[in-house]
């Protein structure tokens, strides 16, 4: 009995991921359709737990604001805390402010300042990221928490691997990187020989709005504006 309960039980999971596969699917072509419509766009990442008086969500909101004033829409991850920030300055520059909103049983839920038009609600957390690389000419990266390093070092290993196009990836906030650089320049880089020394150069360290937006605006100085892949 227990072994016909066993098959029968793996053979329902079989069957619930195949159907599983449509509902992906479905995010992925709602992401494209929808993404594909708006110009370019940088990415701001960083913690939801930060409050509108931390300082760090207030550099957002002026990061994104000077995003938006030199040409460029903003996409964030749809919630509160640093993400409701980048949408924030956005909006309140006019710009094109993008939610990718992620089902969650704590602390996400969407930020007011979002684009009615532009806010697009995500099951998967994979299909979600695809949006953010596919779509973004940048990464501003604020202080977060294991979901923005998730981000950054996703980010940062497509482009060292040679899987989509090269663009930005900026570190805002020295006290808070300064650990995790050292760490990966000392033991990755100098120690332990896991990466290249030029790997070191796909990554930018900022303390302020305009050396965020400078270095951007460098880079798109020299490359074409396009989709990532």
């Amino acid at each position: 009995m227990r072994r016909e309960i066993n098959e029968k039980g793996w053979n329902d999971l079989k069957t619930n991921d195949s159907w599983a596969t449509f509902k992906i699917l479905s995010e992925f072509v709602m992401g494209y359709e929808r993404m594909s419509r708006i110009g370019p766009c940088v990415s701001i990442f960083g913690s939801a737990r930060l409050k509108p008086d931390n300082k760090y969500y207030k550099l957002a909101t002026e990061i994104a604001q000077r995003i938006v004033e030199n040409g460029y829409g903003v996409i964030t991850g749809g919630g509160p805390g640093i993400m409701e920030a980048g949408n924030k300055g956005a909006h309140l520059s006019g710009g094109t402010s993008v939610g990718l909103n992620i089902d969650l049983p704590f602390e996400q839920h969407d930020n007011p300042y979002i684009d009615h038009d532009k806010s697009l609600d995500f099951d998967y957390f994979f299909a979600r990221k695809v949006m953010f690389v596919k779509y973004s000419q940048g990464f501003v990266v604020m202080p977060g928490g294991f979901g923005t390093l998730d981000e950054l070092f996703e980010a940062i290993t497509l482009i060292q691997t040679h899987k989509i196009a090269k663009f930005p990836i900026i570190l805002v906030g020295t006290e808070f990187w300064s650990g995790l650089l050292d760490w990966v320049k000392e033991t990755l880089d100098k120690k332990f020989h896991t990466i290249s020394p030029e790997d070191l150069n796909l990554i930018h360290l900022v303390d302020t709005s305009e050396e965020a937006v400078s270095i951007i605006n460098d880079f798109y100085a020299k490359y074409s504006l396009s989709p990532n892949f």
